[in-house]
């Protein structure tokens, strides 16, 4: 076998030095993808970790939220009971009043004539007693002699209780 020419030898060194520097170039491109690789890899890593911390607070505070909620609806829940109970006392109250308003309202309604018919009882509580006076001689427009029927007692109570008149109000 005999030697190759020496160009052909200087076209495959040089062919073999481009391969080489190829090869070269890909080793380090894929380092760099290597590199790059890892730092997304890592970034991620921390991005989920990140993401799985706020979740986890998220989670907690929800939860710490709902139990707030929950005892806030308890205590409206007592609130609620609580008024409902005394407005049905105050509903039971006044119905116990309703009858007594009505009698007030009445009284107020009968108050003028009352005060009316006070003022003439004072008015004849002021004048007195009639003078006494002989039963044979009657006063014009006065009553009567005493009927022939008549027992005679109720002269005797006439007798026994002159006519006064008075307020007991």
């Amino acid at each position: 076998m005999s030697a190759p020419p020496p160009l052909q030898i200087r076209e495959a060194n040089a062919h073999l030095a481009a391969v080489h520097r190829h090869v070269a170039e890909l080793e380090a491109r894929l380092d760099a993808a290597e590199r790059t690789v890892r730092a997304q890899a890592e970034r991620l890593a921390r991005h989920d970790q990140q993401l799985r911390a706020a979740l986890d607070e998220l989670g907690r505070a929800k939860d710490c939220e709902i139990a707030a909620l929950q005892e806030q609806l308890l205590t409206s829940e007592a609130t609620v009971h609580s008024l409902q109970a005394a407005v049905r006392q105050r509903d039971e109250l006044i119905g116990q009043l309703q009858p007594r308003a009505e009698l007030l309202q009445d009284i107020c309604r009968r108050r003028p004539p009352l005060a009316g018919l006070l003022a003439a009882l004072a008015e004849a509580e002021r004048l007195g007693p009639l003078p006494t006076r002989d039963p044979s001689h009657p006063l014009p427009g006065g009553p009567s002699p005493r009927l022939a029927n008549s027992t005679g007692e109720e002269e005797d109570r006439d007798r026994l209780q002159p006519a006064v008149f008075g307020t007991t109000v």
